[in-house]
């Protein structure tokens, strides 16, 4: 069988985000490990508005064509690891609007998440965790969470998160979870 595809979303679509280092950063060390295929999926390359549909494409057929592109998109996958900036406690917006731009897409898939911010992102993280079990995702129980001084050294210093090396076994376990799950989720949804 095929390595399962995992999607590396980026969640926020800022000028100055932060997310791409922590990006690329789990793509390096997922690349590597040879039981997974992974893309990094940049919210940037789809501007859809604020979602205004008719019902969520469970249910009507989406009319923005970005939308439609999107779910296209987040169909190809099998699993997903949501590299999640924290504002204000929550999610970012942009990410919140793009996971209710699809729905069918994510159903009986894998979630991780990687969470950077004042406490490691780990609000939004839970949030998104709840917002995934309502769209049939099934999160994983390990996340890597980039905090405080760490986060503050990566973004305004420039330390690279590999200096950060106790990081490496967290993503690790976390991957690790992930490939398990989109393995598992994947061969029940070929039986049925």
């Amino acid at each position: 069988m095929a390595n399962p595809k995992i999607a590396i979303i980026i969640s926020t679509t800022r000028a100055v985000r932060f997310g791409e280092k922590p990006a690329n950063w789990i793509f390096e060390i997922a690349s590597k490990r040879g039981d997974m295929d992974v893309e990094i999926v940049d919210l940037r390359d789809y501007p859809m508005p604020f979602f205004d549909e008719v019902a969520t494409n469970a249910w009507a057929p989406t009319q923005n064509e970005i939308g439609q592109r999107w779910q296209k998109k987040v169909a190809e996958f099998d699993g997903y690891l949501f590299v999640c900036a924290e504002y204000n406690h929550g999610v970012p917006a942009v990410l919140k609007n793009a996971l209710d731009y699809a729905y069918v897409e994510w159903n009986r898939k894998a979630a991780a998440f990687l969470g950077y911010g004042g406490v490691g992102g780990a609000r939004a993280v839970e949030s998104l965790r709840l917002v995934c079990v309502e769209l049939q995702m099934a999160p994983t129980r390990t996340g890597v969470h980039i905090a405080g001084a760490d986060f503050m050294a990566v973004w305004r210093e420039g330390k690279p998160i590999s200096e950060l090396a106790y990081l490496k076994s967290t993503a690790d376990a976390m991957l690790d979870e992930l490939v398990w799950w989109t393995n598992a989720l994947r061969a029940a949804r070929a039986r049925t």
